[in-house]
């Protein structure tokens, strides 16, 4: 730091306040009862395939009951699900991993998860596709999943 550098300061016995801010100051750009309409609104009925449908909430649901017999925690949480897509016939594809090739459940897994799936009532063909791309790591485990291994 250069010695010639030299801080100035003022000394000041009082500051002014500032103006407070009044509700009858603010501009009116939108009636009062705005939220009026958004309110009485029904819910959206969801598809029975799509994320809050009947049919994609139970296969996340059967997911949830399939531990990792090395790691206590089920495989959703894992991070061991990639994607599970519900078409118009309610046919499911669950893309998942493993947390290595050299599992000992590789062999066992993917059809435990399709005969669970399977049995979610509205659920045509359970499909599962084994994949190995992108590799799973610890960062796609959920947080409720590391706060149980102790990782945070």
């Amino acid at each position: 730091m250069n010695e010639e550098t030299k801080i100035q300061t003022e000394e000041v016995s009082a500051v002014a306040t500032p103006p407070r801010a009044r509700v009858e100051d603010a501009v009116e750009e939108r009636p009062r009862d705005y939220l009026e309409g958004f309110l009485s609104q029904k819910p959206v009925e969801q598809g029975v395939g799509e994320p809050g449908g009947d049919v994609y909430e139970g296969v996340i649901a059967a997911l949830k009951e399939i531990y990792d017999p090395e790691i206590p925690v089920n495989i959703y949480d894992l991070g061991l699900i990639y994607g599970v897509d519900v078409d118009g016939d309610n046919h499911v594809l669950v893309t998942m991993t493993l947390t290595t090739p050299h599992c000992p459940v590789a062999e066992s897994m993917p059809g435990e998860v399709e005969l669970r799936v399977g049995s979610v009532p509205g659920v045509g063909v359970a499909e599962v596709n084994l994949v190995w791309d992108p590799p799973w790591d610890p960062q796609k485990m959920s947080d409720e999943a590391k706060l149980e291994l102790g990782m945070l």
